[in-house]
């Protein structure tokens, strides 16, 4: 199932989105999308319709370093266990809304990523039980101040500015991670293509790892890391970030 959230003529939803004889189409549900979701009986076709972020999460946990040939462009060692950092819930945007550079940056780079939706809380979840806790996933763009990021050190500011988590352009649950093209584009050309197999740490480590540390909630997403490839983006061009299985993270950039 994709499971998405959108702007329609009288207000905002979640919605499962199908294909139909006329084309693509929204079913609203009534809540929420976790467990079994119930629908309301109203739907949209999707060009009527506008995509917002799939998910609101209450954090965003990012593991950094999780793609050994990132780690080598960026002149790090590949760690023995995940690396992670904390990105704002005012990060998110949607498809299409655009990623703005604050003035404070001279290098803001584009990060694509296989991001895992949590479908249930969760603590202490053993990696071979992972799936039991995962909604979905979607695709996400970890947008980073590289100059600010490499200044303090830590990654908060660097990683943290609002527009710099865009995720989406849905959910989709039906999905299996462990070898998944993952390829950003700037401005049409190809800059990352690489694969989820491999990832130093699998969705089923990182789980184990986060959830063991802090208690995981419906909603949160977890950032897998990036292939190598990571480089900078420009107000005016256009970034899109495509996960295989899932679709495609188109967004703009502009100054703020």
């Amino acid at each position: 199932m994709r499971l998405g959230r959108i702007a329609h003529p009288e207000g905002l939803a979640f919605v499962a989105i199908e294909d139909s004889a006329t084309g693509p189409i929204v079913r609203e549900i009534k809540d929420h999308p976790f467990g079994d979701p119930e629908f309301s009986g109203r739907s949209w076709p999707l060009a009527d319709v506008r995509l917002l972020a799939p998910i609101l999460p209450s954090k965003i946990v990012a593991v950094g370093r999780n793609y050994a040939d990132h780690a080598a462009e960026m002149g790090n060692t590949v760690p023995d266990e995940p690396v992670i950092f904390l990105k704002p819930s005012t990060s998110v945007i949607g498809p299409n809304a655009r990623i703005l550079l604050p003035p404070s940056s001279a290098r803001v780079d584009y990060e694509g990523e296989l991001a895992v939706v949590i479908g249930r809380p969760a603590r202490e979840v053993r990696a071979e039980n992972a799936a039991s806790v995962i909604l979905g996933y979607t695709v996400a763009n970890d947008v980073t101040a590289r100059d600010l990021q490499k200044l303090d050190v830590q990654f908060t500011r660097g990683k943290g500015f609002n527009t710099f988590c865009p995720i989406g352009p849905w959910i989709e649950t039906d999905l299996d991670p462990s070898d998944l093209a993952v390829r950003t584009e700037l401005d049409g050309e190809v800059r990352q293509d690489g694969h989820t197999g491999d990832m130093v740490h699998t969705v089923g480590a990182i789980i184990e790892f986060v959830s063991e540390i802090m208690d995981l909630l419906p909603g949160d997403v977890i950032l897998t890391g990036t292939p190598a490839g990571v480089g900078p983006m420009e107000a005016g061009q256009t970034v899109s970030v495509t996960v295989e299985g899932i679709g495609t993270l188109t967004n703009p950039v502009a100054y703020r």
